[in-house]
């Protein structure tokens, strides 16, 4: 059962750097797997937020950036909101990536025996949750699902993500688990 959560977002708040991961980069013929270090700043966001004087939320805006250990090169790049909503305890993970893709995926926070884990997930024509693609992504690396879970447990940060993309005229599923930070 899940205890009483006050605000899990404070403990987000921090620069949170990884040094393993392998990116998973698919390419027309073969695909690539490059190992990478990542760097995660969480800041918080000073400002009461309120929807039509009903709906409370609390949030932290975040930058991540990927690159690749041989040659330092970023690999990925996404800024994004952690938004939780404590009535419905509903956590959303709103963030774009410089290519023309935008999401927001939504899900639940749960607190069990000192570990906060946060799970969000979107599907392609979610009623909820919601991906935005540029015509060019939507033709040539179309984005019909993505799921994240981050676990904070003793100020270490462990996530996994899954994205499931229509490229290069395939299904692909890319599975990761990804950061390890501290």
């Amino acid at each position: 059962m899940s205890e009483d959560i006050k605000n899990p977002l404070v403990n987000l708040i921090g620069v949170w750097k990884g040094e393993m991961g392998i990116d998973k980069a698919p390419k027309p013929e073969e695909d690539e797997n490059n190992p990478y270090y990542e760097v995660l700043t969480i800041k918080p966001v000073d400002i009461e937020i309120e929807n039509a004087e009903e709906q409370e939320l609390l949030s932290v805006r975040y930058n991540q950036v990927i690159r690749e250990k041989s040659n330092n090169k970023v690999s990925h790049s996404e800024t994004g909101y952690w938004i939780w909503d404590k009535n419905e305890n509903t956590i959303m993970n709103s963030f774009s990536i410089p290519r023309g893709v935008s999401v927001l995926a939504g899900g639940e926070v749960k607190l069990i025996s000192n570990e906060l884990k946060f799970s969000v997930s979107v599907v392609k024509n979610d009623t909820k949750w919601g991906i935005v693609q540029s015509p060019f992504m939507m033709e040539k690396a179309k984005t019909l699902s993505f799921s994240r879970e981050f676990i904070l447990s003793n100020n270490k940060l462990v996530y996994t993500q899954e994205m499931v993309l229509d490229i290069y005229g395939k299904i692909l599923d890319l599975q990761q688990k990804v950061g390890q930070f501290s």
